[in-house]
């Protein structure tokens, strides 16, 4: 299957690496073309100039892009060219309304959307692990496996275009809380004195450990934040999370006391680094009451 890829960030790069290792990659395409063009020499691949010849010269075709607004010009672009019975795949993170607007832009082409958002990190992108939660009729789901086998190792349906994006929003506010828990942790921790890295590795085996305890801790625990999930989209999801909560008439308290933290991050100039800088905020909390001892990070 003759595929493409749209949006060349942090996860999109590699889930276009591993659809070529699959033999399924044909062109690839971004906002800012030198990064299509260069990705495109490196693969053998093409990087047409415009969405329009993307669409034409493939038989799927997969994105990755940053907010609502994006997804919408994307399949706006696409739609003119695409084939009957074509594939739309888009694993971005945004409001199920949108990726249900975005069907609309394809279906009159006789093609078939899948809203497929994606959890697992950078990691999960490069290494092909992702957990792919998918929207859209059994039957384009079906015909999208070889594909989304490339990219992930869990694989959901969970129901018509809009379900993926559901079931991502929920990823997000657990992801929330479990952040703020763990950073709370670790600054409770560090206050103790305690040596952060041994305390990683040991409570990493435990009850209370989960994959962002183990993969960003290490950040608190060496103060450096490298993006992995920046604080401004995973503020950017929870937007999404407010608005989807608020059809029912109501708020979602971990959601929205986040939102404050990451508000109060962005303000400082954190917004671009990984979700894991919330330990900034939880460290102050200890130094606010002068009872911060003397750094104790690594094995010493």
């Amino acid at each position: 299957m003759r595929t493409g890829f749209v949006g060349l960030g942090a996860m999109g790069t590699h889930m276009a690496r591993n659809l070529h290792r699959a033999g399924l990659l044909t062109a690839v395409w971004n906002r800012s073309s030198g990064k299509a063009q260069a990705l495109a020499a490196e693969l053998g691949v093409e990087a047409p100039a415009t969405l329009t010849e993307l669409a034409a010269a493939c038989e799927a075709v997969v994105s990755c892009v940053s907010a609502d607004a994006d997804v919408l010009e994307v399949t706006r672009g696409l739609a003119p060219a695409l084939r009957q019975g074509a594939l739309v795949l888009d694993c971005s993170t945004v409001s199920a309304e949108t990726a249900r607007q975005a069907a609309e832009h394809i279906e009159p082409r006789r093609a078939d959307f899948l809203d497929c958002p994606v959890s697992g990190g950078v990691e999960g992108a490069r290494d092909g692990t992702l957990a792919i939660m998918v929207g859209g009729k059994p039957e384009a789901y079906e015909r999208a496996q070889p594909i989304l086998q490339a990219l992930g190792r869990t694989i959901a349906h969970f129901g018509p275009v809009g379900s993926g994006e559901a079931a991502k929003a929920t990823n997000q506010i657990m992801v929330a809380g479990i952040v703020e828990a763990i950073a709370e942790a670790m600054a409770f921790a560090h206050a103790e004195g305690l040596p952060l890295d041994k305390l990683i590795a040991t409570l990493g085996k435990g009850a209370g450990s989960s994959w962002y305890f183990v993969h960003r801790a290490p950040n608190m625990a060496r103060g450096s934040y490298p993006a992995g999930f920046r604080v401004r989209l995973h503020d950017k999801d929870l937007g999404i999370c407010h608005d989807m909560a608020a059809r029912f008439g109501t708020a979602l308290p971990v959601v929205e006391r986040m939102r404050k933290e990451y508000a109060e991050l962005i303000a400082r100039g954190y917004g671009d680094e990984d979700v894991s800088a919330t330990f900034r905020l939880k460290e102050e909390l200890f130094e606010r009451t002068n009872i911060m001892r003397a750094p104790n990070r690594g094995n010493a």
